[in-house]
C-alpha cells in the first residue's frame, strides 16, 4: 500500500499554520499539507465563540506584518472579525488547497532509519520529511477539580465550548474562574441572567482597555498611506513591549501599571467590600493582566455576587462554598482557561521514544521555542520559551516562521536529510532562560499561574525583549545543529 508523502506537514491552521503555509509556499515549497482537526481554519479564533470574545492585543498589532488590515472596526478586534481576517489572508495567498480539514493528528513518530516522520491521522497514514507543530498554546480546555460536580443536574459547559443553543435568560448562573475569557463574557451575559454568581480564586489585575470604534477617515488614511499604518503598528508595538519593564527588568516598574489598575478599581467599584474582594494580592504581571472597561462595573450590578470562599461541594441544583453558604444554580460555566500542555504535544514522539509532552512535564524545554533536541526535522511555533508576556503572539509567531522557513531552505540548499539541534546548545539556551527568569515578576510576584510550573519555574515565557528574540531567530543557525546529508 502506498502511503502519502509530503515534504512538510504542518499541524494546525491557526495564525501559525496559515503563516507557515504562506511563507513556505513563497519559498518554493509546494509539497506541504496542513492538518486541521476542525472544519474551519483560524485556530483559537474559530474555537472560541463565547459572547464578547475579542482580542486583548490592539488590532493593528494582531495581524501579519505582510498582510496589514486597515479596516479593523475597533481598537481591539472582535472574534468574528479576526476569523474573517485569517480566512481572507488564506484565500488571498492561495493556501486553502494545502489544508486538510476534519483531520486530527493521532500520532507522529520519527523513523531514524528512513529519516522521516511517520504520521497517523483520523484520515489515514502519511509520512513527511519535516513535521511542524502550529497547534498553539490555547488549544484544549482546562477543567478544575470541583468536588461533587458529577452530582449537578443543571447545564455545564466551558467557555471554549460555548453552548449557543442554551438560553441563559432568567437563569441562575455560576461562573467558575476569572481569567481573560471570563472577563469578556461576564459583562455580556450579566444583563440577561436572573442572578450571576462568580467564584473567584484570585482577583485579576484589570487595567483600562479604552476600546473605541475606528472612524471611517482613519481607515481611509491607513488604507491609502501605508507609512501611517506602519507607524500605528510600531506605536502599539512599543506600548506593549514596555510591559517587559515590570516583567523581567525590575519589579519596581510595576507601580506604573498597578496605579492604572487601582484607579480603574476605585473608579468603577464604589462598594468598599466588593472592592476589597476585587483587589489583587500579588504583583501585576505575575498573572496575566487583563484589559477591560466592562468587567468591574458588571460585578457591581444588583444581580451579581462575587464569592471568594472557594467551593466546598456541588449538589444537584446548587454550589456550597467553604463558608457554608448554598448558592442555587441552574447553569455552570467554566472560565478556567486552557491546559498548559496541548494534547498534540503527547502525539509527537522523538527518536528516543519520548513524546514532547513527556519532556515538557519533566521540564519545559525547546531551543528558541522553535525546535527540540531528540526530535530531528521537527519545528514548532510558540513552543516553550517561544511566547512572550509582553508582546503580540503574532510577532513571536512570525519570528519563528522566518526561522523555520530558513531552516528548510538551508536543508534544501545544502542537501541536509536530517537536522536536529545539538543537546548542548539547547541546554545552554535553557540555562539562559532559567537564569534570566529567576527575578522576574512571574516567579517573584506572589502568585501561581500558568506562567509557572508546579515547582515554581518559568513554564515557557521568553524572559527578554521580543526584538532581541527576533534578532536571534532571523536566520537559521545551522552550526547549532547536527546534520546528515
Amino acid at each position: 500500500m502506498n502511503i502519502e508523502h509530503k515534504h512538510a506537514v504542518i499541524v494546525g491552521a491557526g495564525f501559525g499554520g496559515i503563516g507557515l503555509a504562506i511563507k513556505l509556499q513563497e519559498a518554493g515549497f509546494d509539497d506541504i499539507a496542513v492538518l486541521e482537526r476542525s472544519n474551519d481554519l483560524g485556530g483559537t479564533w474559530s474555537a472560541n465563540t463565547y459572547p464578547g470574545a475579542a482580542c486583548d492585543v490592539p488590532s493593528h498589532l494582531y495581524c501579519y506584518s505582510f498582510a496589514p488590515n486597515p479596516d479593523w472596526s475597533h481598537t481591539y478586534a472582535p472574534q468574528k472579525e479576526i476569523l474573517e481576517y485569517i480566512r481572507g489572508v488564506a484565500t488571498k495567498f492561495d493556501v486553502l488547497r494545502h489544508i486538510r480539514f476534519n483531520t486530527t493528528l493521532e500520532g507522529a513518530r520519527w523513523d531514524d532509519e528512513a529519516s522521516r516522520w511517520r504520521i497517523e491521522t483520523s484520515q489515514g497514514a502519511m509520512t513527511a520529511n519535516f513535521l511542524i507543530s502550529a497547534t498553539g498554546i490555547f488549544a484544549d480546555a482546562k477543567y478544575p477539580n470541583v468536588p461533587g460536580i458529577e452530582n449537578f443536574q443543571g447545564k455545564t459547559f466551558h467557555s471554549l465550548h460555548w453552548d449557543h443553543e442554551h438560553d441563559l435568560t432568567a437563569e441562575r448562573v455560576a461562573v467558575i474562574g476569572t481569567g481573560a475569557s471570563a472577563v469578556q463574557f461576564v459583562p455580556e451575559i450579566q444583563p440577561d441572567v436572573h442572578h450571576l454568581t462568580v467564584f473567584q480564586r484570585s482577583a485579576p489585575w484589570i487595567v483600562p482597555r479604552m476600546d473605541r470604534r475606528t472612524l471611517g477617515i482613519e481607515k481611509s488614511v491607513l488604507r491609502n498611506v501605508p507609512l501611517v499604518q506602519r507607524a500605528v503598528r510600531s506605536g502599539w508595538y512599543g506600548a506593549i513591549e514596555a510591559f517587559g519593564l515590570m516583567n523581567f527588568v525590575d519589579r519596581r516598574f510595576r507601580h506604573i501599571y498597578e496605579s492604572m489598575g487601582r484607579f480603574q478599581l476605585l473608579r468603577q467599584v464604589r462598594d468598599p467590600e466588593l472592592r476589597r474582594k476585587l483587589t489583587p494580592d500579588y504583583i501585576i504581571g505575575c498573572k496575566r493582566a487583563i484589559f477591560s472597561d466592562a468587567y468591574l462595573p458588571a460585578l457591581g450590578k444588583p444581580n451579581v455576587s462575587v464569592v471568594t470562599d472557594g467551593i466546598a461541594e456541588v449538589r444537584a441544583h446548587s454550589i456550597v462554598d467553604r463558608a457554608g453558604v448554598e448558592h442555587h444554580i441552574d447553569t455552570i460555566i467554566y472560565g478556567t482557561g486552557f491546559t498548559s500542555i496541548p494534547t498534540a504535544f503527547d502525539h509527537y514522539v522523538g527518536r528516543e521514544g519520548l513524546s514532547m509532552g513527556e519532556l515538557y512535564r519533566k521540564q519545559p524545554q525547546t531551543y528558541l521555542g522553535a525546535t527540540l533536541a531528540g526530535f530531528p526535522n521537527f519545528f514548532c511555533t510558540l513552543g516553550p520559551f517561544g511566547a512572550a508576556g509582553n508582546q503580540s503572539a503574532i510577532f513571536m509567531i512570525e519570528s519563528q516562521i522566518a526561522y523555520i522557513v530558513d531552516a528548510l531552505k538551508t536543508a534544501r540548499t545544502k542537501g541536509f536529510r536530517r537536522v536536529e539541534v545539538r543537546p548542548e546548545v539547547q541546554d545552554a539556551f535553557l540555562e539562559e532562560m532559567e537564569t534570566r527568569s529567576r527575578d522576574t515578576v512571574w516567579l517573584k510576584g506572589g502568585c501561581k499561574s500558568y506562567y509557572t510550573t508546579d515547582s515554581g519555574e518559568n513554564a515557557g515565557l521568553y524572559p527578554n525583549w521580543s526584538f532581541e528574540y527576533r534578532r536571534r531567530t532571523a536566520k537559521f543557525d545551522a552550526h547549532s545543529y547536527e546534520v546528515t546529508v
